[in-house]
């Protein structure tokens, strides 16, 4: 067996944290509300950013405005966001969370924010502190990635430009 590589063990480590996040749904303390990891992340923009149109929150997450369409039209079944006309452009909505949206989120953050306090207890305030700076900084390399702010010769692998398949594959 070949030693692994930092990368390796990344690769590695980055499927199993996928792996884990997919089986997760997110939920309130009191189970008031079980969220799917889609809706929980509209839910968290709006509740940090505002009223956003549909079209800046499918940019936002890098999704095709139909599937945030769907989204969108989950939690406004669910009562925990609405939709109402913009008053900067009345052609357009903008989706705004609800009250019981607004306090759905704030506990389900609070919540989880509880579960990572416990998961890290054993970690030191420089190890959670370097390992937020880190997820943040691996996230903001994958969104300028993503925009086409890439190495060429990342262009020049089979995914593609911006981690997209390439159209001629």
């Amino acid at each position: 067996m070949e030693p692994k590589t930092p990368n390796d063990v990344i690769e590695q480590q980055l499927t199993r944290m996928m792996r884990r996040s997919n089986a997760i749904h997110v939920s309130t303390a009191s189970g008031e509300v079980a969220l799917e990891r889609s809706s929980y992340g509209i839910l968290c923009l709006l509740a940090d950013e505002g009223p956003q149109r549909l079209g800046s929150i499918a940019s936002a997450f890098h999704l095709d405005p139909s599937t945030v369409t769907r989204q969108a039209q989950a939690v406004v079944k669910l009562g925990l966001a609405a939709k109402k006309t913009d008053p900067g452009d009345r052609r357009a909505t903008l989706l705004s969370l609800s009250e019981f949206g607004e306090r759905a989120i704030k506990e389900a953050r609070d919540f989880r924010r509880q579960a990572l306090d416990l998961l890290l207890a054993e970690w030191s305030p420089e190890e959670v502190e370097q390992f937020g700076r880190l997820l943040g900084k691996f996230n903001s390399t994958i969104d300028q990635w993503e925009t086409g702010a890439v190495p060429t010769a990342i262009t020049d692998h089979p995914l593609g430009e911006a981690g997209r398949p390439r159209q001629d594959a």
